[in-house]
């Protein structure tokens, strides 16, 4: 199991996951919610909105990296997600934040303003200060693999051995960090669904975290209305809330720590039912 880690007043151990990750997207083009929290206003609504039904972590994020997305210029990614993160501690000093980034320079402003966790898709390789920022921060940080960049990684992405080229992933990076000066207690692994991976690739990945528990840092899996689920159940981004649901159930049996959800309310109350019924 590994280390439980403390941010703020609250301490995360993972024996008692899975903590829930809230999704609040300050961009007008998010695969499943663009536009819905672009406003200071309305993130904070939503922030209010996910606290209250059981999020661990608000995770704050100003460009979309869907699928063939266009990068933002970190100014504009700057202007969109600092207000909002500012605001967000204000109004709730308790509140564990991640900031959602590949830019040195967006992560840092954001944690000079309040942010506790930075959340890379790149695991470090689009940004060479990213670690160092991380380091400087002594900030838990969020190592996702990624096959290519958003733009690319669905353009027929293919695997030797998919679960070994992961797990040989995460193992090269994490020495890099550990080299950086970045502790390992502070690294949360991302094996990256819909990140350069097909349907199979998603499948197969959930089917066998196990195989990453071995390397002794805590897991997250960020499903939530994943183009995976509506080829299972057949419905548009915004109607696929049962079947992440279902999704976070199966990844929390597979031994997954924190699950990255649009939906926090009807996981939460998903999960407490079956934590319930198989405890009994």
């Amino acid at each position: 199991m590994p280390t439980p880690l403390k941010i703020r007043d609250k301490v995360f151990d993972w024996k008692e996951s899975p903590f829930l990750m809230g999704i609040i997207n300050v961009t007008p083009d998010s695969f499943s919610d663009g536009g819905e929290s672009y406003t200071i206003e309305s993130a904070i609504r939503k922030a209010q909105e996910l606290i209250d039904a059981g999020a661990d972590i608000i995770d704050v994020g100003g460009e979309s990296t869907r699928p063939f997305s266009e990068p933002v210029p970190e100014e504009e990614e700057i202007k969109r997600v600092i207000p909002v993160i500012k605001e967000i501690r204000r109004s709730f000093p308790e509140a564990i934040i991640s900031i959602d980034t590949y830019k040195a320079s967006v992560a840092e402003r954001a944690l000079q303003v309040g942010a506790d966790i930075v959340n890379d898709i790149s695991g470090g390789q689009f940004d060479p200060r990213m670690l160092d920022v991380v380091r400087e921060y002594s900030c838990p940080y969020i190592l996702m693999h990624i096959k290519g960049t958003p733009k690319t990684m669905q353009i027929n992405p293919q695997y030797t051995n998919l679960l070994k080229e992961i797990k040989e992933y995460f193992l090269q990076r994490i020495e890099e960090v550990e080299r950086r000066g970045i502790s390992i207690e502070n690294i949360i692994l991302d094996p990256g669904i819909g990140f350069g991976k097909t349907f199979e690739h998603n499948i197969e990945i959930l089917r066998n975290l196990h195989i990453f528990h071995d390397i002794g840092c805590p897991i997250l899996i960020g499903p939530s209305r994943k183009s995976f689920i509506g080829e299972i159940i057949k419905k548009p981004p915004k109607e696929r809330d049962g079947g992440t649901a279902g999704v976070a159930i199966f990844a929390l049996l597979k031994g997954a720590h924190i699950l990255r959800i649009h939906n926090v309310a009807l996981v939460n109350d998903a999960i407490k039912v079956f934590k319930y019924l198989w405890n009994k």
